[in-house]
């Protein structure tokens, strides 16, 4: 796999890339490749290696922003922290919402026991946490949702599914049944950082092939499959 081959946008002081499923952001405990492992291939002329801004789950696949130089990488930053990023993401749920679309509202708080290890819950005392809803398609007994989260906490679109919707991502193997033979399936599909003087950074990844294969097709507004 090239990373290479997944460039969204590029310019002076950013990419972004559709990052795989499967490939995790930071470097993973038992040693399997990660982002870094593909750091040196995305230089593009530059001397230093890029480096994540912001992060995404293993699973997760879609638009990662990644900044070129300490000071870009410090800007982006602080304007993921102030919610000045447009973030959008698809995702299968194992079920049907009744409404068309919604908020949640749900702080969330992570909770860890010695033998399920950790996870992320709803919390009235947590860190805020708001997420923006859509339903855009169902198929045999499950949904394809756009959610526009406003914040950007630890597994929130996850936990918001399940504890605001009362339905888990379709894969999820922490907050739903898991056990099937596909991944969590949440695709992180645009993402806009406006600029003070360039223009904005604006990228769109193609509808997975993870989720045609459950019967869904490409949505109205989303970017087409690869092809």
């Amino acid at each position: 796999m090239l990373l290479t081959d997944h460039i969204l946008f590029l310019d002076g002081e950013a990419i972004v890339v559709d990052k795989p499923a499967g490939l995790p952001v930071d470097a993973p405990r038992d040693g399997s490749l990660s982002l870094e492992n593909h750091l040196d291939s995305l230089r593009f002329g530059f001397k230093r290696w890029p480096l994540a801004v912001h992060r995404l789950d293993r699973d997760t696949s879609g638009c990662l922003l990644l900044a070129r130089n300490p000071k870009a990488h410090g800007r982006f930053t602080r304007a993921f922290e102030d919610r000045e990023v447009d973030k959008q993401y698809l995702a299968i749920v194992d079920g049907v919402p009744d409404a068309d679309r919604g908020t949640i509202n749900l702080p969330l708080s992570k909770v860890s026991t010695a033998e399920a290890g950790w996870r992320m819950v709803g919390d009235p005392k947590g860190k805020p946490s708001i997420s923006h809803w859509e339903k855009l398609a169902v198929m045999d007994g499950r949904s394809l949702l756009r959610f526009r989260p406003e914040t950007g906490r630890t597994h929130q679109i996850r936990v918001h599914a399940l504890e605001g919707l009362g339905f888990a991502l379709v894969g999820d193997p922490v907050y739903g049944r898991g056990g099937t033979k596909t991944r969590t399936l949440l695709h992180a599909e645009r993402l806009v950082v406006k600029r003070d003087v360039k223009p904005s950074i604006i990228a769109e990844a193609p509808f997975p092939d993870s989720f045609i294969a459950l019967g869904f097709t490409t949505p109205e507004g989303a970017a087409p499959t690869r092809g």
